[in-house]
């Protein structure tokens, strides 16, 4: 079985818990999830079979959708709802809904962000997290996110209370931490804030209203009908342009023949040669060699 099912991970559930149920639901080993998820938070999780694990990458570098709950008044050690409180404002507040669409505003686009200290990002060979567990405070990196968009998902013009909670809409590029942007509004708010809940909408092409939970995959498996559930792993390149080959560039493509640059490339950074509209290989500029291209990735049983 080769391509992508797109799965709703439930709470509770690590990525790689749904990778190791779905190997042995399937009875595959070539299983591969496409961007972790924490345990507590549920949503779109696409799994790429067999020949389609070449293709992951895409889809973790591709544009996601969240909802998430913003909470104003508390701070907490892993800037979500699961870690200790390290910081409360119990003051009475009285946020305008003009307040916080100014807040969104300002972190739209292009920001800097700083993984959490409870984060899967590596320093020195280590994960953040497993510094953190033993208390150890590390320099972490700066990075700059992309966010298309923060919409606020509530219709109230005035916000009051000790704790004050909203829900937010963000659509955003690879590497965001949606934890650590509810913090950052918090801190133009000029309160302590965290993330009190996340669920992932989208990932890439993949929708909420695609997905199939565990248990919905075990019932397509036994009745032999999941494979219709199973999306063609040209559907994780669709963001890139897709060239139809003639038999003679064909031969060259499927042999991984590095070739004089195709015009798409002038634009983009990716090309996608297919054969009978099915993806043969992604072809990238030559990092070295001006004017040509070099295989990506190649697809040779993708027939």
């Amino acid at each position: 079985m080769d391509g992508i099912l797109p799965l709703w991970k439930e709470k509770g559930m690590t990525s790689h818990d749904c990778v190791f149920k779905l190997r042995k639901i399937l009875g595959m080993k070539r299983v591969g999830h496409t961007g972790t998820l924490d345990p507590s938070v549920e949503g779109v999780l696409p799994i790429c079979l067999g020949q389609a694990t070449k293709v992951a990458e895409y889809v973790t570098d591709s544009g996601k959708e969240y909802v998430a709950t913003v909470s104003i008044g508390r701070a907490t050690e892993t800037e979500d709802a699961d870690g200790e409180v390290v910081q409360v404002d119990d003051s009475i507040k009285i946020l305008t809904r003009e307040q916080i669409l100014q807040a969104h505003s300002k972190l739209t686009g292009e920001i800097i962000q700083i993984p959490p200290m409870y984060s899967a990002v590596k320093v020195n060979g280590k994960r953040l997290y497993e510094y953190a567990r033993k208390g150890i405070e590390v320099e972490r990196p700066i990075r700059k996110v992309h966010i298309h968009e923060i919409e606020l998902l509530d219709d109230r013009e005035l916000f009051e209370g000790e704790e004050i909670q909203f829900n937010i809409r963000v659509r955003c590029g690879k590497g965001t931490y949606i934890r650590t942007l509810s913090v950052q509004i918090g801190e133009i708010l000029g309160y302590p804030a965290h993330m009190a809940s996340l669920v992932r909408t989208s990932s890439g092409k993949f929708r909420q209203q695609d997905c199939l939970t565990l248990g919905k995959v075990q019932e397509l498996k036994d009745n032999g009908n999941l494979s219709s559930y199973v999306r063609p792993l040209e559907d994780a390149l669709t963001e890139f342009t897709f060239e139809e080959l003639d038999d003679e560039l064909y031969d060259k493509i499927i042999n991984g023949q590095v070739l004089p640059k195709h015009p798409s490339l002038e634009c983009q950074e990716r090309v996608v040669f297919t054969k009978d509209l099915k993806a043969v290989a992604v072809y990238c500029n030559h990092p070295e060699k001006k004017g040509l291209m070099k295989p990506e990735k190649m697809f040779p049983f993708n027939r």
